[in-house]
C-alpha cells in the first residue's frame, strides 16, 4: 500500500473515529467543533453529550486524539487575566476542557482555544477521568 494511502486512512481513522477507540480507552471525549457538542462515552457506551464552546474567530482549538497531560480542579489561566478555569482536564499544552461561568455562549465558539463546559459538566467529566485514569481516557477533537 502507497504511504499516502496508508496516511489518508490514517487520518480518515482520526477524524471519524478509529475502530478499536473504545477498546484503546475506556473512556472518550469526541468534541465536534462543527456541532459544539461533547460526546463521552465509557466502554463504547455514550454517557453524556453536552454542548460546549470551542474557539471563537481568531482563535483555534487543535484537531487531533490526545490523552490528558493533567488534571487541575481549579486552575487560572495566567494568559487571559486569572481568568478561572474549574475542573481543568488538559491535553496539549495550555489547552484543556473546563468549567464555565459563560453558559450563554455553550452551543456556539466563544473560547480562546479550551473547551467549555457548564461546570457541573465539566466536575462529572473531570471526575470520570479521574476515575478510569488518565491513561484510559481519550480525548477527540474533530471538526
Amino acid at each position: 500500500m502507497k504511504k499516502s494511502m496508508l496516511a489518508g486512512l490514517a487520518m480518515a481513522a482520526l477524524l471519524f473515529g478509529a475502530a478499536g477507540e473504545s477498546a484503546a480507552a475506556g473512556l472518550v471525549a469526541r468534541i465536534s467543533v462543527s456541532s459544539q457538542t461533547m460526546t463521552v462515552s465509557h466502554y463504547g457506551r455514550v454517557i453524556h453529550t453536552w454542548p460546549v464552546s470551542t474557539a471563537r474567530g481568531g482563535y483555534f482549538t487543535p484537531r487531533g486524539s490526545y490523552r490528558p497531560t493533567r488534571l487541575n480542579r481549579m486552575w487560572y489561566s495566567r494568559k487571559y487575566h486569572m481568568s478561572p478555569m474549574p475542573y481543568s482536564v488538559f491535553f496539549r499544552g495550555g489547552y484543556a476542557v473546563h468549567g464555565t461561568g459563560y453558559v450563554k455562549q455553550l452551543g456556539r465558539p466563544a473560547s480562546h482555544g479550551c473547551v467549555r463546559l457548564a461546570t457541573g459538566n465539566a466536575a462529572m467529566f473531570y471526575s470520570l477521568v479521574r476515575q478510569v485514569g488518565p491513561g484510559n481516557t481519550r480525548i477527540v477533537v474533530v471538526n
